[in-house]
């Protein structure tokens, strides 16, 4: 198992830095429409409840049993609910509703607030998934491979929906990037201090509820700040393609693992 360490950090960094895939998508954006955020916004969404009550909650479930799971998985919502209440929202300078082509929202919080949000549950998120990835590899490397290129596919619509709110936030291509691609660096590092530091102490059930929560932490950005935002700028049927091929995307990831 030892001499597997190398390849499943090396496969953990692969799949954990395809999220600079998604990021990049900002550099491709020269003529900023408000369609694009809608349905960035839209598949994000998608993509953080497929994945929390189809893959997610069911394992935690299955590994730590359905009151104990969803116990954690309310309690994410919880505490997320509780940041959300400390963090103070600001009044949205630039108001979008009913123009086609904006000019770049330039200092507008509530969309750097959601983009920062998303950036912090697909971090927690890719932690653990960086854990099982990196775990996986060590007994059987070829599985380590499949896990890891299916998990870089899914981490590619996650790029997208942290640097688009953010370069609309920011008007900057850069940052949009930076913030988004460093929210896929949680995964080879979630496998670097599994290594390091939790083996002699990680159980399954440490590990299901980990994921529990993260699913709550998840699903409460998808209703309380992706969907609103995506709605507030109009477009609802592109919200909602955006929404269903989220799904798609992630449907088709996980039918691969």
């Amino acid at each position: 198992m030892s001499e597997n360490v190398g390849v499943a950090l090396g496969l953990t960094m692969l799949a954990g830095l395809s999220t600079g895939i998604g990021s990049a998508i900002a550099y491709f954006i020269k003529r900023p429409k408000i369609v694009y955020l809608a349905f960035a916004l839209g598949l994000s969404a998608g993509v953080m409840v497929y994945i929390s009550f189809m893959e997610m909650l069911p394992d935690a479930m299955e590994t730590m049993g359905e009151h104990w799971a969803l116990l954690v998985f309310f309690l994410g919502i919880g505490i997320m609910a509780l940041v959300d209440l400390v963090i103070p929202e600001p009044e949205n300078p630039h108001n979008f509703e009913d123009m086609d082509e904006p000019t770049v929202a330039h200092g507008s919080h509530k969309l750097m607030r959601t983009g920062l949000f998303t950036a912090l549950a697909i971090g927690v998120h890719n932690f653990p998934e960086g854990l099982a990835t990196f775990a996986a590899a060590l007994s059987d490397v070829k599985l380590g491979a499949f896990i890891a290129i299916a998990i870089a596919i899914h981490n590619i619509p996650e790029g997208i929906a942290v640097s688009v709110p953010i370069f609309y936030a920011t008007g900057s291509r850069n940052k949009a990037f930076l913030y988004s691609f460093l929210s896929g660096v949680s995964e080879p590092v979630g496998a670097l201090l599994g290594y390091l530091l939790l083996m002699s102490f990680l159980t399954p059930t440490v590990l299901a509820g980990t994921l529990a929560f993260v699913a709550g932490v998840m699903i409460y950005i998808a209703l309380d700040e992706l969907l609103p935002t995506a709605h507030r700028y109009g477009h609802g049927h592109l919200v909602i393609g955006g929404i269903v091929l989220g799904m798609l995307v992630m449907a088709g990831s996980l039918l691969m693992l």
